[in-house]
This record gives structure tokens, sequence and C-alpha cells, in this order.
């Protein structure tokens, strides 16, 4: 057996719900910022540059295919003009010009040289084309209706590759077109080129849109990280530390919001420190007349001159002096609690035994209220725990008389007990309203009661139940049950 004393421990109540609040409300707009910035520069950035990429794209494409077409334009136009000044007398004498021509063309690696006649069909070509294949293409056509050079993008027939044509027109001296002379280049080399700037462009794009996020981040975060610094300290204030300060290094209107943080914080904990020392002090106040009042009401309970209207009332005076005890004593625990001065006698214990001793003590009562408790024992032997028999009692009594006072509507109260892995867990059920879900997180606060003001109490016993459970390493978690009602669940550890 040994006595454990603990340090300062702190439950916030309606001041930590506020300053949780407040908590919440910078950490969602840390995080919409965030989002927001990011989401707004990094897409406009990322617009600009798809726009940037589409546009270098399309240039660079548009001056690449002009460049190729200009080049094969003014080589045709030099090769027919020859053609039509020294060489074309006859079509025969075409004919034989246009083979002679296409045997000594040395540019098959990378062009192909058409002699076309007047109806279309080819007459000579360098890539062994049949004669008489008619090329119907569009630079052929306009050739011939308009005598200038024109030229023509498509897919080649038959295997679909992309080539250019550019043909020009063979011409008499007298200025009758007798056929065409065409060249016709892949475009696989050219699209290769405008895929490789396309592909330098998003590279160069992706850069600067690294640069961009990194620059982004690094100023969000210069940025956040003091609201970031400022929420931390409002989680701490908010979890009991009280009076905790900021560094004041910032001097902006940050500077003023952590200023006004720690006068805060300060004005909290001197405001928590006049409300614990008047509670103690109202406490200790009460308890000496609330004592005398009770010892009197015993003892003229017991003398029988008294008629039955004036011992109702003496009954009732009782009840409630043992009722404002309570409340008190509940009162000084957790002010003895807050400035630690909580003291646990831990020893070995069944806490099977510490639970079925506090039923047996306040089924009765129940009973006579007209709720019926029942209880699932755990059938196999239950673990020892560390811990002390009479706080958790108290912890037990004080669940008990809650599932009463905010359950009695459905009747019944469940107590079961139970070992899943290494904890011993207990669990008590009422069978009426339940909390409403956006209460159950703020249940277990001191002087916090809820929407269901109508029962009387000092909104306290949760919380000395909780710490209680806190100092025994184990936890006590509230939740609406299936089918109605407040399940609460008490866990604590198994001794080794």
């Amino acid at each position: 057996m040994g006595t454990v004393s603990f340090g300062r421990r702190r439950v916030g109540g309606g001041l930590a719900l506020n300053i949780r609040s407040f908590r919440k409300s910078v950490s969602a707009i840390i995080h919409g910022i965030k989002q927001r910035w990011m989401r707004g520069s990094v897409l406009a950035v990322a617009v600009m540059l798809v726009v940037a990429i589409a546009a270098f794209t399309a240039i660079s494409a548009s001056s690449l295919y002009t460049t190729m077409r200009t080049g094969l334009e003014m080589k045709a136009k030099t090769a027919t003009d020859f053609f039509a000044n020294y060489i074309m007398k006859s079509y025969a004498e075409y004919y034989d010009s246009a083979y002679q021509y296409a045997e000594t063309f040395d540019e098959n690696d990378r062009l192909e040289l058409q002699f076309i006649g007047t109806d279309k069909r080819v007459v000579v070509s360098t890539t062994g084309i049949t004669a008489g294949t008619v090329a119907d293409t569009e630079d052929v056509s306009n050739v011939l209706k308009t005598g200038a050079i024109s030229h023509w993008t498509g897919r080649r027939a038959g295997t679909g590759e992309r080539v250019m044509g550019v043909s020009a027109p063979m011409v008499y001296t007298d200025g009758q077109v007798i056929g065409i002379m065409r060249y016709v280049t892949s475009m696989k080399l050219a699209d290769r080129q405008v895929l490789l700037r396309f592909l330098l462009a998003c590279a160069i794009a992706a850069v600067m849109m690294l640069i961009v996020i990194i620059i982004n981040l690094f100023f969000i975060r210069s940025f956040i990280e003091p609201v970031g610094e400022i929420t931390k300290t409002a989680k701490r204030i908010a979890e009991g530390s009280y009076g905790i300060q900021i560094n004041k290094e910032y001097k902006d209107e940050m500077g003023e919001m952590v200023q006004s943080i720690n006068e805060m914080s300060q004005k909290i904990a001197q405001a928590e420190k006049i409300q614990t020392e008047f509670i103690m002090s109202i406490s200790h106040e009460l308890r000496t007349p609330l004592t005398a009042i009770t010892g009197w009401g015993e003892t003229l309970s017991y003398n029988e001159d008294i008629d039955g209207e004036t011992r109702r009332g003496i009954s009732i005076i009782l009840k409630e002096a043992r009722r404002l005890t309570k409340m008190v004593e509940e009162l000084l625990e957790f002010t003895r609690m807050e400035d630690g001065r909580f003291t646990l006698n831990v020893e070995q214990i069944d806490v099977g035994a510490v639970l079925e001793d506090s039923i047996f003590t306040y089924k009765e009562l129940l009973h006579q209220d007209g709720i019926e408790l029942e209880y699932d024992p755990y059938m196999d032997d239950v673990p020892l725990i560390s811990g002390d028999p009479a706080r958790l009692k108290q912890v037990f009594m004080n669940l008990f008389d809650n599932a009463a006072k905010y359950g009695k509507s459905g009747g019944r109260i469940t107590v079961s007990l139970a070992v899943e892995e290494s904890d011993v867990v207990i669990r008590v059920r009422d069978y009426g309203p339940g909390i409403p879900e956006d209460e159950l997180q703020n249940v277990k606060m001191k002087f916090y009661k809820g929407s269901n003001a109508k029962e009387r109490g000092s909104g306290i016993g949760l919380a000395v139940c909780d710490e209680i459970v806190g100092f025994h390493g184990g936890s006590l978690m509230l939740e609406n049950a299936q089918g109605g009602g407040l399940l609460v669940t008490v866990r604590l550890p198994a001794g080794d």
C-alpha cells in the first residue's frame, strides 16, 4: 500500500471551452488560408504556364513548318525555272529531262521528287511510285488551276504518314503548263522537333511551377508559423496552463495579437485563482452550518412529539442539507485536485469487488425511486489493478447517481464488468433520453450542465470522476447508446 500525490491538473470550464472554440477557429482559418493561397496562386500560375506552353508550341510549329514550306517552294521554283529556260522544247524532251533529273536526284534520304502530268498522273518518281498513279491532292489541283506554286500538308495514302507536298508548274516558254514538279517530304522530323520543343517548354514550366510552390510555401510558412505558435499556446491554455506567455518577437499586427493572447492568459489565470479560492472559502464556510443543520435535523426526527406535517418538513430539510453537503464535498474535492493536493492510497485491489460493493450500496436506493439496477458480472477471474478503492467507489457511486438522475425516465440501469486485452472495463448505461451529440464533448467539463438544466447538481460530478480515473491511468468515455440512453465506459489498466 502507498500514498501517491498528484501535481496540479486543470479541468477547463467555460473559459477553457471558449479558448478551445477560439483555437479551432484559428486552426480552421490557418487551414483555409493555406488551401486558398495555394489553390489561388498555384492555379493562376499553372493556367498562365499552360497558355504559354500552348502559345510557344503553336508558334514554334508554325515557324518550323513555314520554314520547311518556304525552303521547298524556293527549291521548286529554282528547279522549274531551270527546266523552263534550258531544257523544255517539247513534251518528249520534258519527259526525258524529268527522267534524267530524277535519276541524278541526290536528296532521296529526305525528299521525294515527283513529276506529274496535267492529268494529275505521276510520270516519274524517285521513290518508284508506279507511273500513272493519280496524285489528287490540294497542291496539285491548285497548281493546275492557278499556275502558281502551292503546298499541302496531310496524310500519305496507304501508310497514313504525315507529309508536306510543294508543287510548282512546269511551263513552256509560251506560258503553257505542261506538267508539275512536286517535292514531298515527311513531317516526322519536324513533328519530332515540335514535340521536343513542347517537352522542353513543359520541363521549364515544371521548374517554374516548383519555384512558385517553394516560394509560396516559404511565404505561407513565414505567415502561418506565428499563427500556429499562437494556436499551440491557446491549446495549452485550453488544457489548463493558464498564465503562460508567448514570446513577443513580432512588431506588426501579429505582435498585437500575441499581446492580446498574453493578457488573456494572465487574466484567465487570475480569474481561475480567484474562482478556486472563492469556491474553497465558500465550501469551507458552508460545511459548518450544513453539519449543524443535518445534526439538528436528525435529532428532531427522533422526537416522537413532532406531528406528521412537521416531521415531513424536517425530512425535506435533512434531504436538502445532505444534497448540499455532497455538493460542497465535490467542490472541495475538485479544488484539491486543481491545487495539486489530491492523493491516492494505492494498493492492489479487486475492482470487481469494489464495483459489487458500490452496487449493493446503491441498489436499494435506486429501487425506492423505481429504478432497477441490473449487473452483468465477469465470470472469470478479474486481474488486480493498482488503485484507491475508496476513490473508485466514489466514481462508481457518482456514475450510478448520474444515471439515476438523468436517465430515470428509462426506469433501468445496466452495469457490466469485462476484461478486454490488458484493461478492466466497466460500463454503466441508462435508458433515458441521452445527451445531444454536440454536448457530449463538453459534459466532463466542470460546471457544465448542458441543455438538461432542469436537473439539479453542481455540474462537476463527471469532471471529478474523469480526474480520478485519469489519476489511475485509465479513461472515462461517454457516448449515446444504440436504442437510447447514455453509455459510460471506464477503462482501468490491470496491474502486472
